[in-house]
């Protein structure tokens, strides 16, 4: 590691920018999609860029439909009375008042909402995948499934204690057909317990659609090549909590990163983004991606979920290239970067990934007692800043500075038939078709 690059991470590890930033994001009231927050937000992120050196800092609106939550209830009728309980309508989910029967789905896998009779059912499931998944089987596939099988609604159950009902988008950036809502683990139990008593719920949505904005912050590093490596994270966060974890770290760790790589000599321009709208359909990163030249996008590396937790992950999407990329900066740094190499469609390195631009994303989870999948604190009213630690921001802020100035010296491909070998490898495709998010031009 050559002197400058040294002495670039060593200011990294004193920077209090990044910090700064997360909370002046996690003060702010919300950062929902299309929401006066999600625009303070751009404003603060802008500033931040400015002040780090990046060139040619600017804000890029995009038209899009902004969903805005109401009120929510859900009822359920016991036969000893009945019962209300604490909901939250998940994004893009129609305004409704709809009553069937409880039926429980475990964790909503395609088979077992195949093998339950849930026409004109409310339907309960699990958020997390089970741990011998093949695959994590996202919300929007279960509700997908759900909806084709002639479910009234669909009902969500967190996999974590605290009586925390979780929030999610239905669909990418379009209004859905069946009513979603989430409800707490301790929630679930009671519907459980109700679904084997044959009890029905009465599920009632306040919600609405209408035209919105946002915009992209974006701006460029180094020298003027035509070709250029993209890093970016999204800003935006659901109305519920603080966005602390869900990105307002992986904006700090974007940050960090910036504020080293603009002391470095590099290879190629390196274009920076903090994107909007992630949460409810990766909209911002579609946006960004319509208006980028792909050709000229040597690589992506989208930094959703690092610096939440205390390892690194890099999601590889099939590259080989990528792969021994990350492993040659994990070794140069001599820090564990756990590779994973299954594609997934649910962030937003894939409105560049579908276009065949090698992608890289920069995560951290925590691992549940039984091994599957979780999300965490994310998505609920408890993402606030106190469950993240400065030294994980820190250390992957480093750990993304030397993968972007690798990339910027190293070519890295992807073969679009791999990923999508590997996608039907894991039995994707249903479950992405359900979801409404397997590309057209694929077909």
């Amino acid at each position: 590691m050559d002197t400058a690059v040294e002495q670039a991470l060593g200011r990294l590890w004193h920077d209090d920018h990044p910090w700064q930033l997360l909370t002046l994001l996690t003060e702010l009231d919300e950062r929902f999609g299309g929401h006066p927050g999600e625009a303070a937000a751009a404003d603060v992120v802008a500033d931040a860029f400015t002040e780090a050196g990046v060139d040619d800092v600017r804000q890029e609106p995009f038209a899009f439909p902004r969903w805005t939550r109401g009120a929510t209830e859900l009822t359920v009728e016991t036969g000893r009375g009945e019962r209300s309980f604490e909901a939250l309508a998940l994004p893009y989910s129609p305004a409704c008042d709809v009553t069937g029967p409880l039926v429980d789905v475990g964790y909503g896998v395609p088979d077992a909402i195949d093998d339950a009779d849930v026409e004109g059912a409310v339907v309960i499931a699990n958020v997390e995948t089970p741990a011998d998944a093949q695959r994590r089987v996202h919300r929007m596939e279960k509700a997908g499934h759900a909806d084709e099988a002639g479910a009234e609604a669909f009902v969500f159950v967190n996999d974590n204690a605290g009586q925390l009902p979780p929030t999610g988008a239905l669909r990418f950036g379009d209004e859905a057909a069946l009513p979603g809502i989430g409800v707490s683990k301790e929630t679930g139990a009671w519907l459980r317990e109700y679904a084997d008593s044959d009890a029905t719920a009465t599920v009632t949505v306040d919600a609405s659609t209408d035209p919105g904005e946002s915009q992209n912050v974006r701006g460029t590093l180094g020298p003027d090549t035509d070709e250029a490596v993209l890093v970016l994270a999204h800003y935006d966060a659901h109305d519920v909590g603080e966005g602390a974890l869900d990105n307002g770290c992986g904006v700090a760790v974007l940050l960090g990163a910036i504020r080293a790589l603009a002391t470095l000599d590099l290879d190629c321009r390196v274009e920076v983004a903090a994107v909007g709208c992630e949460e409810i359909g990766l909209l911002g990163s579609a946006a960004l991606a319509e208006r980028s030249d792909t050709d000229q996008v040597r690589a992506v590396v989208n930094v959703d979920g690092a610096g939440r937790y205390r390892d690194l992950r890099a999601y590889t999407h099939a590259s080989e290239d990528l792969r021994a990329v990350v492993e040659s900066v994990a070794a140069e740094a001599g820090q564990p970067v756990g590779v994973v190499e299954t594609p997934h469609a649910y962030s937003d390195h894939w409105p560049f990934l579908r276009r065949g631009v090698p992608a890289v994303q920069l995560h951290s989870a925590p691992a549940a007692d039984d091994g599957h999948w979780t999300r965490g604190w994310t998505h609920t009213s408890a993402d606030t800043r106190d469950k993240v630690e400065v030294r994980n921001v820190r250390e992957h802020a480093m750990l993304t500075t030397l993968l972007v100035r690798a990339l910027t010296r190293e070519a890295v491909s992807v073969d679009l038939e791999t990923v999508r070998d590997r996608l039907d490898d894991h039995g994707a495709e249903p479950g992405m078709r359900a979801a409404g998010v397997w590309p057209a031009d694929w077909d």
